[in-house]
């Protein structure tokens, strides 16, 4: 990890360990732009974030508010710098009470980093808030000017690294989190792999090739996707680019992914699903379509394989998990992997056979 990271605090109050806390969920697990200080939920009050989450203590506190945060950081000997809010909801709208604790953070001198829909740039008393205590604040989903867009060219075409969408059957699946975990795997097996990061959290973790797709004017969607992979392939050469994917072809509320198929045009797709799902995400009533629907959806769509499918495990045992993958392999004829339970070692061993030489 960076020497020179800001420590940050991580807003997460009544979503932590939820599908709305997605954001610090990832800055939990991993991060290259920021060291995480604290998560702020006052139900996981006291206890170790990696713990609540993944069953695996990694030393961030969940703490019950900014002021208790910010003590603990100075017992700890940290400055902290930076407030981060972790919280992805629906529509993506900031809570009140979430302001009401940024104007503290802005008072106590820190910088504010958001990924909501609802600008903190936009809000005339944060403005002067922010400009009185010498802070910045970062919109990171305002669209950019168009200026700055790129409109597909075709030069995707020149891509000579291995590409793979990693796409989901549902929103807030765990796709990023599978994505990144298969870009350390390919690492630590000694190739060069780089992560298309395409929503707000995977640029708070630090992915150099980063977009944000629902912050782009339509026109341009496809033509940002084609030049980020375009860029992280002719500056870094790496051995596989993987592309992180959003929302699902059938989601009701968050249609996503074909975009990624026709402008990124992968080599091959890995499917993210979550067996005991039965329901869209936040969705009650609209039925989850079923694994083989979507398999067949991405081929006909993309005219590539879906190669594997790999686990959430929410509302699983290990041997639930061990009974899933054996029934998608049998069923669906292609492995099953559940790399945040498991490692990425497996598929990243399905993987190496298709790297170009």
């Amino acid at each position: 990890m960076p020497e020179n990271l800001n420590n940050a605090i991580v807003y997460c109050e009544g979503a932590f360990n939820t599908t709305n806390g997605k954001t610090a969920h990832g800055l939990v697990r991993f991060t290259e732009r920021f060291r995480i200080a604290g998560v702020i939920d006052s139900k996981y009050h006291g206890q170790d974030a990696g713990a609540v989450l993944d069953g695996i203590p990694n030393g961030i506190p969940v703490v019950k508010d900014l002021h208790e945060g910010l003590i603990h950081a100075t017992n700890q000997r940290l400055s902290i710098s930076s407030f981060v809010i972790g919280l992805a909801p629906d529509g993506g709208r900031l809570p009140e009470d979430a302001v009401k604790v940024i104007k503290s953070a802005l008072k106590s001198g820190l910088d504010i980093y958001s990924g909501l829909h609802d600008y903190l740039t936009e809000n005339k008393e944060l403005v002067a808030l922010a400009e009185k205590n010498g802070c910045t604040m970062t919109d990171i989903r305002k669209p950019p000017d168009t200026s700055k867009l790129h409109f597909f060219s075709g030069k995707i075409t020149q891509v000579k690294s291995l590409k793979i969408a990693l796409l989901g059957t549902d929103s807030a699946v765990g796709k990023r989190t599978t994505a990144w975990m298969l870009v350390h795997g390919l690492r630590d097996a000694g190739y060069r792999a780089e992560l298309i990061g395409t929503g707000q959290t995977a640029w708070l973790q630090g992915a150099k090739y980063s977009i944000i797709l629902d912050s782009l004017v339509n026109d341009f969607v496809s033509g940002e996707i084609e030049h980020a992979v375009h860029e992280a392939w002719r500056v870094e050469k790496p051995d596989v680019i993987i592309l992180e994917g959003q929302g699902s072809l059938m989601n009701p509320a968050y249609p996503g992914g074909f975009e990624l198929l026709a402008a990124g045009r992968p080599d091959f797709v890995i499917l993210q699903h979550a067996p005991a799902r039965a329901e869209y995400d936040g969705f009650p009533g609209y039925k989850l379509h079923p694994l083989n629907h979507q398999i067949l959806a991405i081929e006909i769509l993309s005219g590539k394989k879906v190669v594997a499918v790999t686990l959430n495990h929410e509302g699983m045992d290990r041997p639930g998990i061990m009974k899933a993958c054996n029934e998608i392999k049998k069923e669906h004829r292609i492995p099953a992997f559940d790399v945040l339970e498991f490692g990425a070692g497996e598929l990243v061993n399905l993987i190496k056979p298709r790297i170009r030489k």
